[in-house]
């Protein structure tokens, strides 16, 4: 991955606070659901229920996808992100408090609602992008770039 890829793809990151995210169900369907997240570099995180599907799902296939995109006046200046991966639920207790350290300053509502009392049982979920295609519909409608991880797992 260029440099200039990899600075549009974290801009782009950094400035979305939601993605859909979609799962592999026990059927074989998929489901996707909205989450609020975090990046650190190109790596995503997110929380959920600890007894939610979407956990369960991760779980059983850690293979996931997600679309990101910035908000846009109109189609010929969509911006995002569509990325596959491979989530894992965090287990380590110093990532799991840098992760909501960072959770808390990108969303204040967050540590509003912890304040008030106990949160519900929760869990947090990296994703490590293993195919990230960048959406510029700037240079033309559906405009995609796909970069593809090397072996090992780094991206390009």
């Amino acid at each position: 991955m260029d440099v200039a890829t990899r600075e549009q793809i974290l801009s782009i990151l950094s400035g979305a606070a939601d993605m859909t995210l979609a799962t592999n169900r026990a059927d074989g369907f998929p489901q996707a659901t909205v989450v609020s997240f975090v990046n650190d570099g190109l790596a995503l995180y997110f929380g959920c229920g600890a007894e939610s599907q979407k956990l369960r799902n991760i779980r059983r296939d850690p293979k996931v996808s997600a679309a990101i995109t910035l908000p846009y006046d109109s189609w010929d200046t969509i911006t995002g992100v569509s990325l596959g991966g491979l989530a894992t639920v965090l287990s380590d207790p110093a990532e799991i408090e840098r992760v909501g350290a960072m959770m808390f300053a990108k969303f204040p509502q967050a540590a509003a609602v912890a304040q008030a009392g106990p949160p519900p049982d929760t869990a947090l979920v990296r994703v490590d992008p293993v195919a990230i295609s960048v959406l510029d519909y700037a240079q033309g409608f559906g405009h995609c770039e796909l970069t593809v991880a090397e072996p090992g797992g780094a991206l390009a």
